[in-house]
């Protein structure tokens, strides 16, 4: 079979772009032809894969960079998905996969919410006399349109009700899909070593506490809120505590700035996007993840996987897990501030409490999400999406060659 991948731009650090690599390596795996279309690669190709602009090669996985212009955001991803279209009628495949929502697509996989729902419940009047409105509503509809047949991998249930509120999307078009399980991110390797690796490679005290927040949205991801709960730390503990912002932050100064204000400035490291992040979940303390917004979260999953403890609020479409497992704390809404500062106190050292039972808190929200992720990686397929992308393939095929008259029938 031959897949097309869409997305608007590809960083190693995004969620929804990782798990788009995933699941094209998962196809090349399984000896199908993947090329990934995009408007910005940046990073590593995958292992393997090659590069091209013209025609498809013979390998297994290719990525096409395509150009696009205009003079705002929405004009250049119009001119981009014009020009993947354009691709795709020059080298027809048996599928067209998306992850940024666009016209023309088999199936998408639904990494971000409703955008309409947003638009208004966050947004005000003028935002939706917009261009950018109009066109992030036209694709969302190409998609999610009762009468369009798209179908839609779904990372949480709890979203499908807001789709079905603004485009009433029939039920049998959504596929709700498990959350990936990463262990061979942690394969091999020794948390103790990553404890010290961590707090070397920052030049930290070897008994310094460690906040990780992990994400490229510094107010949609909530790292502002696990700054302040730092500000707001015992002036003992916060002196030997530091949070360690992993992502490609657009807001590197607002950081800062805030960070100044609130006094922490020594104790917040911007890190950016990087490489070793298993070793710095395996090597921290806390995993800091107080979103405002966020439809998933598959940095739950990973932190659950490595045994660190997450504190997280209830808006993450994974946070459920982090309850069912015991893995850390799940602040409900609305959100409190102060319940996020005493927390965060709680997970590093809780006053009421003796060392020894502050340990033994740590040890089971550590055991607890590592016995969850077990569990889940042995009741699902760990390619699923693929197999589901396959069998997609072949329905549309098969109907594809069927006479009109039975084409009615099954329809």
């Amino acid at each position: 079979m031959k897949f097309a991948f869409l997305i608007f731009k590809y960083f190693p650090y995004g969620g929804v772009q990782r798990d788009m690599l995933r699941i094209a390596e998962d196809c090349a795996k399984a000896g199908h032809t993947v090329t990934i279309y995009t408007g910005e690669w940046r990073g590593d190709l995958p292992t393997n894969a090659k590069l091209t602009n013209t025609k498809l090669t013979n390998s297994s996985l290719q990525v096409s960079i395509l150009k696009s212009k205009g003079w705002s955001n929405h004009q250049r991803h119009q001119s981009l998905i014009n020009a993947m279209q354009v691709a795709i009628k020059n080298s027809p495949v048996d599928l067209v996969v998306g992850f940024n929502r666009m016209a023309g697509l088999d199936v998408y996989y639904a990494a971000d919410p409703c955008f309409m729902a947003r638009a208004y419940d966050e947004k005000n009047w003028l935002y939706r006399l917009t261009g950018r409105f109009r066109f992030f509503r036209a694709c969302e509809n190409a998609v999610f349109g009762k009468d369009n047949h798209c179908k839609i991998l779904l990372l949480t249930e709890r979203d499908k009700a807001a789709f079905q509120h603004w485009y009433q999307t029939q039920d049998d078009r959504f596929y709700l899909l498990p959350p990936n399980i990463p262990t061979e991110k942690f394969v091999g390797k020794n948390r103790l070593q990553c404890h010290t690796y961590v707090r070397e490679q920052f030049y930290l005290p070897l008994n310094a506490n460690i906040i990780l927040t992990i994400g490229s949205a510094y107010l949609r991801k909530g790292v502002d809120r696990a700054m302040v709960a730092l500000a707001n730390l015992p002036e003992t503990l916060k002196q030997n505590t530091w949070l360690i912002a992993v992502g490609e932050h657009e807001s590197a100064s607002t950081f800062l700035e805030d960070a100044k204000k609130l006094g922490v400035l020594g104790h917040c490291i911007l890190a950016g996007g990087r490489a070793d992040v298993a070793d710095l979940m395996l090597g921290a303390d806390v995993l800091a993840h107080p979103a405002r917004s966020e439809l998933a979260g598959i940095v739950l999953i990973e932190a659950m996987t490595a045994g660190l403890p997450v504190l997280v609020t209830d808006v993450c479409g994974y946070a459920n897990h982090i309850a069912r497992a015991g893995a850390g704390i799940v602040l409900p809404s609305p959100f409190s501030q102060a319940a996020l500062n005493a927390a965060l106190h709680r997970m590093l050292s809780a006053p009421e409490a003796s060392l020894q039972q502050v340990l033994e808190q740590q040890v089971q929200w550590q055991q607890g999400g590592i016995n969850y992720t077990q569990m889940m990686l042995k009741q699902s397929s760990p390619t699923i999406e693929a197999d589901l992308l396959l069998e997609f393939a072949k329905n549309k095929n098969a109907k594809d060659k069927m006479p009109e008259n039975m084409m009615k029938a099954v329809s």
